[in-house]
């Protein structure tokens, strides 16, 4: 089991549920725009968000961005370890720093004396693409040197009378970062932020971060959890939480169970889907809904839904809990399946 940190008023690690993060792609500078992608984060899911302090101006907004966030905030931090005191100064909730470009010891010690005072904690987040030189020198940029720079990089903190602490190992390559995760969940106790880096554009970078991320989950590995992907951020939430629930590590929210349609189909399978999905995205309850283009694969294959339709040519039956309750038009599909949501609310 890892070790317990508090960021904010969320607790990561030890027996905690797993946390979703993501991070703004709005200048931090831009508060209005920046609060307003923070909101749209927390209300599809998030319990964390990230945002990058480049500049002093980015440091400066963090004042207002903590006393108007709903989440607790993460600040984001390259090459000046005065950009992550003044945020510290400013109220944030974590600091993210990459070793590979603030490395400075004497630096070091000047923020762990800041996080101390303001009991913050820190991630030290590992990547492939920015490894330490005489690390990889001997080992390439491999699973194991992002292991023993995670190591080597806490110990330091460590030394410095510092704990709170948070490790990452992020690459590009799946594999690589499922092996790297694999190694250093045995090598510690902190608790680990996992995710693919870099995975690109939205359809390729779901199934890079499903297929690492998942397997990393399912192994029990992993206390917090960002998908990275080009485009916005609220398709990194959405899928992280798509995740978590397919391994049952979160059970609230709406599912949407679906067939993908054949030469039986008679309803527009897809429409419903998402038209139901879209009225009801933001329960916060367990509620499993089956949209099924026809009877052969209708109440059956979806049993354990709590409600769903299994289309006919004209009419469609609606079923509760693998029991059929009534019919109706195909064009009233919609209607009567939302009127089952909020009934069931």
């Amino acid at each position: 089991m890892t070790k317990e940190i508090k960021v904010g008023n969320i607790y990561i690690g030890g027996t905690n549920p797993v946390t979703v993060q993501s991070m703004t792609n709005t200048k931090t500078e831009d508060k209005e725009n920046t609060l307003k992608q923070i909101c749209r984060l927390s209300e599809a899911g998030a319990d964390l968000v990230r945002i990058a302090v480049p500049t002093v101006a980015a440091a400066g907004a963090v004042k207002y961005l903590v006393q108007n966030s709903p989440v607790p905030l993460i600040a984001d931090i390259h090459y000046d370890y005065r950009l992550a005191i003044k945020c510290a100064e400013n109220g944030i909730s974590k600091i993210r720093i990459n070793p590979g470009n603030i490395s400075n010891k004497e630096n070091l010690k000047k923020l762990v004396e800041v996080l101390k005072d303001k009991d913050i904690p820190v991630r030290i987040g590992i990547n492939g693409g920015s490894l330490e030189k005489d690390i990889e020198k001997i080992y390439g940029n491999t699973a194991e040197a992002l292991v023993i720079s995670a190591i080597r990089n806490a110990g330091i903190f460590e030394e410095l009378g510092f704990s709170k602490i948070c490790l990452s190992v992020k690459s590009s390559d799946v594999l690589k970062t499922i092996e790297a995760y694999r190694l250093l969940s045995k090598k510690c106790d902190y608790p680990l932020h996992i995710g693919i880096t870099e995975t690109g554009i939205l359809s390729k970078g779901i199934i890079k971060s499903s297929v690492g991320v998942g397997a990393l989950l399912s192994e029990g590995i992993g206390d917090t959890v960002r998908i990275s992907l080009t485009g916005d951020p609220v398709n990194e939430v959405e899928t992280a939480v798509e995740i978590l629930r397919c391994l049952q590590l979160k059970e609230k929210g709406i599912e949407i169970i679906s067939c993908p349609t054949c030469g039986r189909t008679e309803i527009d399978v897809k429409g419903i889907s998402e038209k139901i999905y879209d009225e009801c995205k933001k329960i916060n309850k367990k509620l499993k809904i089956a949209v099924m283009g026809c009877c052969v694969n209708g109440i059956g294959e979806a049993g354990d839904a709590d409600f769903g339709v299994a289309g006919g040519k004209k009419e469609s039956i609606i079923f509760y809990k693998g029991n059929k309750i009534k019919t109706c038009p195909n064009d009233e599909i919609l209607k009567e399946l939302l009127n089952l949501v909020e009934i069931s609310n």
